[in-house]
């Protein structure tokens, strides 16, 4: 709206407030822009300055100078330009058929009912329909690092086929509790969901529960920290829910930072670490060509329990699993 105008209070309005009568006329107004109006005198009533909290009575003038334009509706499916950069700048690597984020600690894959910010929401900067990238694995919240999409349905079939397939090789970094005896070897645990909502986690199955999930995870010690904390590369062969927490708590080595699966030893070793839980690297074959090495940076929140502990991430030998091919 770019004039003034008068318009007078209705009898059925006498006694609203004068921030909520504009509000249901011009519902796009915020708080500030009426309090700006007021403060400035360019809104009036029966000719004087009034506040945003005024009472207004029954034929009342009101002045309504010139209003904010109301934004243009955006299509539901149309993404913020501020998230779409955000999702932009996690690109590990990207070509015709495949796309590689550095998922951040505390974003989640997928939504969910108290969940509207996440990976699969993030994907329309790419574009819907065809042009919309494809998950084909998952990482939990609170785990960082390499997370792999298809930008075609046929890529992306090719890419879970190669999970399901177990022809890619999964390297997690993570720092337990504990020196586990052995350092390196080979964990075969089936695992049962067990509980309800929150309180839902993975738990070794009894040996005859139909319900059992079978999961093996690979182990290597790649440093230590005297005799406190173990800074372990995880290969799980498996792809089961929360395979790799359920894994070390059952060996009695949970993993840092971890507010479900932990006990006393990694509580208190945890004071102010977020879940010390990295996907490092993953290894696997390209949908038309050779093979695809990809690598995350350290996340922060993994940097951090670095520094607490004296690691040195340059350590680490690139290749831990090599020596002990299945």
């Amino acid at each position: 709206m770019r004039e003034v105008r008068t318009l007078y209070v209705d009898n059925g309005e006498d006694g609203v407030r004068l921030d909520r009568w504009f509000k249901r006329r011009w519902p796009h107004l915020n708080h500030i822009q009426l309090q700006k109006l007021t403060r400035s005198g360019q809104i009036r009533v029966d000719g004087a300055r009034a506040k945003p909290d005024t009472r207004l009575t029954a034929g009342s003038q009101v002045r309504v100078p010139p209003l904010p334009d109301a934004p243009s509706p955006r299509d539901k499916n149309q993404l913020d330009p501020r998230d779409a950069a955000f999702a932009r700048s996690l690109v590990l690597y990207e070509d015709e058929e495949v796309l590689a984020l550095n998922k951040p600690s505390g974003l989640a894959v997928q939504g969910g009912t108290k969940t509207t910010r996440h990976v699969d929401r993030l994907l329309s900067a790419w574009g819907e329909g065809l042009e919309r990238p494809r998950l084909v694995h998952r990482l939990d919240r609170d785990t960082s690092g390499v997370l792999v999409l298809g930008k075609s349905p046929g890529a992306a079939a090719k890419l879970a086929g190669a999970f399901a397939r177990r022809r890619t090789q999964k390297t997690y970094w993570a720092l337990v509790a504990g020196l586990p005896k052995p350092g390196d070897g080979v964990l075969e645990l089936p695992l049962v969901k067990r509980g309800v909502g929150d309180r839902e986690m993975m738990v070794p199955a009894e040996p005859k529960d139909p319900n059992a999930e079978t999961a093996e995870t690979e182990f290597v010690t790649l440093s230590r920290a005297a005799d406190k904390v173990a800074w372990m590369a995880l290969w799980p062969h498996t792809g089961r829910t929360h395979q790799l927490r359920a894994h070390m708590l059952a060996m009695g080595h949970p993993i840092l930072g971890d507010p479900k699966y932990r006990n006393e030893t990694s509580a208190a070793l945890s004071e102010g670490l977020k879940l010390q839980l990295h996907a490092r690297r993953l290894v696997l074959p390209h949908p038309s060509r050779g093979t695809l090495m990809l690598e995350a940076p350290v996340s922060r929140e993994m940097e951090e329990g670095f520094a607490r502990f004296g690691f040195d991430e340059h350590e680490a030998d690139p290749e831990p699993f090599g020596r002990k091919r299945r």
